[in-house]
């Protein structure tokens, strides 16, 4: 087997955005989730409650805008939440294709539940973050966010 140039490889490791804004968003999320699993959810969920209650029914679609990512992993991540009783699905007032999401008292209760551990975590990773650069740290997510 052929080493790779130590070179090269140390460019990658110190350059690349991707392995950068991976390493620290894995990190990231171990640490809500570490928060959340008392719960029994993941920061993903709680995120996904948040972005389901803070609309009027958001669609599928707006959803994964919202959050990201493809409509076929957002319909699967609601088919969880749906099963566990914390949302329901409805179709749209005026064309029945859309579905909308709604939370259930349930998801609303495990939601605000999480809120203060959501709370004391965020403020932690926010801590790790110079109060001056969280501005700019922000708008690079945004940034990169951008499809």
């Amino acid at each position: 087997m052929t080493a790779l140039d130590p070179d090269v490889v140390g460019e990658v490791e110190a350059s690349c955005v991707c392995l950068h804004v991976q390493r620290a968003g894995r990190t990231v999320g171990r640490h809500y989730d570490k928060a959340f699993r008392p719960l029994n959810l993941t920061n993903w969920q709680f995120s996904l409650l948040a972005a389901v209650g803070g609309a009027d029914g958001p669609s599928v679609n707006e959803l994964a805008l919202l959050l990201g990512m493809d409509r076929t992993t957002m319909t699967r991540n609601l088919r969880v939440l749906e099963r566990r009783g914390l949302l329901t699905m409805r179709p749209d007032d005026q064309d029945g294709r859309i579905r909308r999401a709604l939370l259930t008292p349930e998801g609303r209760d495990l939601f605000l539940k999480a809120l203060e551990r959501w709370r004391t975590v965020n403020e932690t990773m926010k801590a790790r973050i110079t109060p001056a650069s969280l501005p700019s740290v922000w708008d690079a997510f945004e940034r990169i966010a951008q499809p």
